[in-house]
C-alpha cells in the first residue's frame, strides 16, 4: 500500500495534539519514474515535485517554515531493500497551527498538492517535537 494523502483519522489525531508549539515534520517521499497526471501531463516525477516544490514554497515561507536537513539517501542499511526513498528532509514549522495554515491554504490546495500527488508513489510524513536531554540514544 502506498501512502500520498494522509488519512483522515490520522489527520484528526494530528490536529488533537498541542498545536501551539514547534515542530519538525519528517519527509520521505519515493518518486513515480513519470508524474500521473490526471490530464495526462508528460513529465517526470521529479519535475512534478519541483513544481510542488515551487508553488508550494510561497505558502511553506509566509507560516513560518524552514528546511532544516536534507539528505540524500543512498542504501538502505536495516530496512526492506527496496525501502530507498528518493528524497529526504525534515522541515521545521514554528508551531503546528503553522503546518495547519499551510496545508489547508486554498492556493496551496489548488496550485501545489495536485503536482504532489502525481510525482509522489509512496511517502511518510512523521512529526516530531522536541526531545528534552542530552544528546544521546534512549
Amino acid at each position: 500500500m502506498n501512502h500520498v494523502d494522509p488519512e483522515r483519522a490520522a489527520f484528526e489525531a494530528f490536529k488533537a495534539l498541542p498545536r501551539n508549539q514547534p515542530i519538525d515534520m519528517l519527509n520521505l517521499i519515493r518518486l513515480h519514474d513519470q508524474a500521473r497526471y490526471p490530464d495526462g501531463q508528460s513529465v517526470s516525477g521529479a519535475e512534478a515535485y519541483a513544481n510542488y516544490g515551487r508553488f508550494s514554497a510561497p505558502v511553506f515561507q509566509r507560516v513560518g517554515g524552514e528546511i532544516i536537513w536534507r539528505g540524500q539517501p543512498q542504501l538502505v542499511l536495516i530496512g526492506p531493500p527496496d525501502g530507498l526513498w528518493d528524497i529526504a528532509f525534515i522541515a521545521r514549522y514554528p508551531s503546528a497551527a503553522a503546518f495547519l495554515e499551510m496545508v489547508t491554504d486554498p492556493v496551496y490546495q489548488k496550485d501545489a498538492v495536485p503536482h504532489r500527488q502525481a510525482a509522489v508513489r509512496d511517502s511518510r510524513l512523521i512529526r516530531h517535537t522536541q526531545a528534552a536531554g542530552e544528546n544521546r540514544f534512549g
